[in-house]
């Protein structure tokens, strides 16, 4: 705050200069006793009520310094430092539209003054209007060009824009300026790191850090550049330390969680996430982080009121959580589209410029990339392998693009002899990338994560390529007009649903769900099937089994698994141990409800043969609700294990019906809760009955279309090639669907 000139002499003016050393001195308590005294003595003293109100201001009451230096400006409203200092009160109090126009007064009176420019950028920033901000920034730059505040402040701005390169250069344009700028080093680790620049943005914390050693700020974000190497226990422990250093952090303890729920420490992570709700009530995507850590943890004792509260939080167009977790919970279709929108309007503010321009390509096949962190032994490459090796290369030309760990394995390097091109991009920002799908002149790129760990859909947002489509990574929309197509069949979004996507759909037949396990390798060779002895079950008791990760488990479904074991005599629940928390609150779960915990069976996480060649020991697959059993279900049909699954209206809840339907068994698909327990039952009660559904998923396994990968990829290029023709037509994107084809023709 800037502070007014006195005139005059005598006792007032003795007293007047006495309030000012101590103010300069930073002893605000008795300068506002002297100040007060003044205006006893001479109510119209302007500049002690003003200077009283610059006090206030500096003391955390932005209320009584309004208030004073209001009374200040009825004696002088021609005072530019009074209407500045009053903008800067009011700005504390959030009242921005008040703000801003004492500072427009401010600079009636004095205009181009740098200060005053500079606390109107910020005003105008917390107002959301971006571009009169940049320009205020620009003007105090102008009025004074060695002002890095103002160059941190236009930084910032253009971070949250997401133009990183213009936010980096004013970084180090205030850093030419000021070398010991530890502010500066620490903003320009955040921007490095969006850049995945990660060794240069751990530097340029550790410079800031280096500066001002109890800088909390520095220390969270070097725990964040930590995070995203995913060395998370060096992460925790920078997140600690921020703590440490500024108790009442809330965003360090939300980072904090995400790193304990990556160590598998997912009690410690839900607290961490619980504290920082406590601190910060607001603040985004915590509400749901919280939620997704207990159901990892199957901690149901508030599922219900959490979940309520999080998708009317949805409803109210809140940033509470990520799409992924809204999926887990009983949300609608229009739920989960309105969830995306909310995460993608967060994510990218303003529009990206494109980097594709509208130019028709001409290529002798058409040019498909396929961008993917998982690229390696992950469940995604396991299911699309087949489908990159049975692409006809005389019509497509296939490219990687890979953004996860390189980790050196049979599948990575079977993937990468799957393409014509095979690149590694994880040291590039999403703005390389596109310009490099720009550069390759790629006809469709396809995205195979959507919103799942890893994803980066800021390359898509950046439009490098003609035509758009996500596939098989995320099951529900992506809520944004940049995405043009979503590949699904006509169960997972039947016709009627299609308004609950952005995207519009390309409908494969049979199924869109791509699997490939007759050519699955691995380093040890083929598994060996084990006897129910070895893998902890009973050998003459019924087993029902349901290998889904235990965040799919809800209390609903968790009642009817327990009346199943109630019912049928010595039978047994054989679930996939995903962490080591979960199976002690399911077992404490099935006590609550009359049943002995050593009935429930876990199975350990053992590699996919291993994993495979186990799974037929069990009678009964049981699917969860609502988020069905995806990989898993068609893991289990693939061992010959019948599955049983209830759909609902939501994506999420319908592929294993899809997959059910595609192997033809479309009998084990139920419409409701009640008909999946009774199917369960029924199934669990008559032997036959069990019997001549796993004889005719044996006998049809051979040749459904589920199994039927070159189908498959025939149907997908079908598609491929009716988007690609739209495109070179000039059309908009439009919902169509695929004929069927079988050996290479139209059925």
């Amino acid at each position: 705050m800037t502070q007014a000139a006195h005139a005059g002499a005598g006792p007032l003016d003795v007293a007047f200069d006495q309030a000012m050393t101590l103010h300069r001195a930073g002893r605000l308590a008795e300068a506002e006793t002297v100040y007060r005294r003044i205006i006893a003595a001479k109510p119209d003293h302007f500049d002690s009520l003003h200077l009283l109100g610059v006090v206030l201001h500096q003391k955390g009451d932005h209320g009584g310094a309004v208030r004073q230096i209001d009374a200040a400006l009825m004696l002088n409203a021609h005072s530019a430092a009074a209407h500045s200092n009053r903008g800067s009160a009011l700005k504390e109090l959030k009242r921005y539209d008040e703000a801003l126009e004492s500072y427009d007064r401010a600079l009636a009176i004095r205009p181009e003054h740098p200060e005053v420019l500079f606390n109107r950028g910020g005003v105008l920033q917390s107002l959301e209007r971006v571009d009169d901000a940049l320009a205020s920034f620009d003007r105090a730059l102008a009025a004074r060009p060695d002002y890095p505040e103002a160059l941190i402040n236009r930084g910032t701005l253009l971070q949250s824009l997401d133009r990183n390169d213009e936010a980096l250069a004013n970084y180090d344009a205030a850093l030419a300026l000021n070398p010991n700028y530890a502010q500066a080093h620490n903003n320009r680790s955040t921007v490095l790191r969006r850049l995945d620049r990660l060794p240069k943005a751990l530097d340029a914390c550790d410079k800031a850090i280096a500066l001002r050693p109890a800088y909390a700020e520095a220390h969270f974000n070097r725990g964040h550049v930590f995070y995203e190497m995913r060395r998370f226990d060096d992460a925790l422990a920078c997140f600690d330390r921020a703590i440490r250093l500024k108790p009442d952090y809330a965003e360090a303890y939300h980072n904090r969680g995400n790193a304990l729920r990556e160590l598998g420490r997912l009690d410690e992570a839900a607290a961490s996430f619980n504290k920082a709700i406590v601190l910060k009530p607001g603040e985004k995507y915590l509400e749901g982080a919280l939620l997704f850590a207990k159901m990892h943890v199957c901690d149901w004792r508030t599922f219900d009121e959490a979940c309520a509260h999080l998708i009317a939080a949805v409803r109210n167009g809140e940033v509470v959580t990520s799409p992924f977790i809204l999926m887990a919970t009983p949300s609608t279709p229009q739920d989960q589209l309105a969830c995306a929108r909310i995460y993608m309007a967060d994510k990218f503010p303003s529009p990206l410029a494109p980097v594709w321009r509208g130019e028709r390509y001409a290529h002798e096949r058409i040019r498909v990339a396929y961008l993917s962190a998982d690229f390696h032994e992950h469940a995604t490459a396991y299911l699309m392998a087949g489908v990159f090796e049975s692409h006809d290369r005389s019509r497509f030309e296939t490219i990687a693009v890979s953004f996860g760990p390189p980790k050196d394995s049979v599948l990575r390097r079977r993937l990468m002899r799957s393409f014509d091109r095979f690149i590694d991009v994880r040291a590039d920002s999403d703005d390389r990338v596109a310009a490099l799908l720009r550069e390759l002149e790629v006809d469709i790129a396809v995205d195979l994560k959507g919103f799942s760990l890893e994803s980066r859909i800021g390359i898509f947002a950046r439009r490098p390529a003609p035509v758009q489509v996500t596939y098989q990574g995320f099951p529900a929309t992506l809520g944004t007009d940049f995405i043009d197509y979503f590949m699904a069949d006509a169960y997972m979004i039947p016709p009627e649903r299609r308004d609950t996507f952005a995207e519009k759909i390309a409908y494969l037949p049979d199924t869109s769900f791509t699997t490939s396990y007759q050519s699955i390798e691995t380093s040890g060779g083929p598994a060996q099937v084990p006897t129910r002895s070895q893998v902890g079950l009973p050998n003459d008791r019924f087993v029902f089994c349901s290998f889904n990760h235990t965040y799919k488990i809800t209390p609903e479904v968790f009642d009817i698994w327990m009346r199943l074991l109630q019912q049928i005599d010595g039978s047994v629940l054989w679930l996939f141990e995903a962490n080591a928390i979960a199976p002690n609150n399911l077992r404490e779960e099935a006590k609550r409800r009359g049943v002995s915990p050593d009935r429930l069976i876990f199975a350990p996480k053992v590699d996919l043969a291993d994993h495979l060649a186990r799974q037929g020991l069990a009678d009964l697959f049981l699917d969860t609700f609502p988020v069905n059993a995806h990989t898993t279900a068609s893991d289990a049909l693939w061992t010959g294990l019948p599955l049983i699954t209830c759909s609902g209206a939501t994506f999420v809840s319908r592929v294993a019906g899809s997959l059910l339907n595609a192997v033809g068994l479309p009998d084990l698909v139920t419409g409701s809760l009640a008909d999946y327990e009774a199917l369960a039952l029924a199934l669990a009660r008559d032997p036959g009955r069990l019997a001549v559904a796993r004889s005719r998923l044996a006998r049809q396994r051979e040749t459904s279309p589920l199994f039927d990968t070159v189908r498959l990829t025939r149907h997908v290029e079908a598609a491929y090639v009716a988007m690609w023709e739209r495109q070179q037509r000039g059309e908009a994107p439009q919902s169509f669907s695929v004929s069927p084809i079988r050996n290479g023709a139209p059925e």
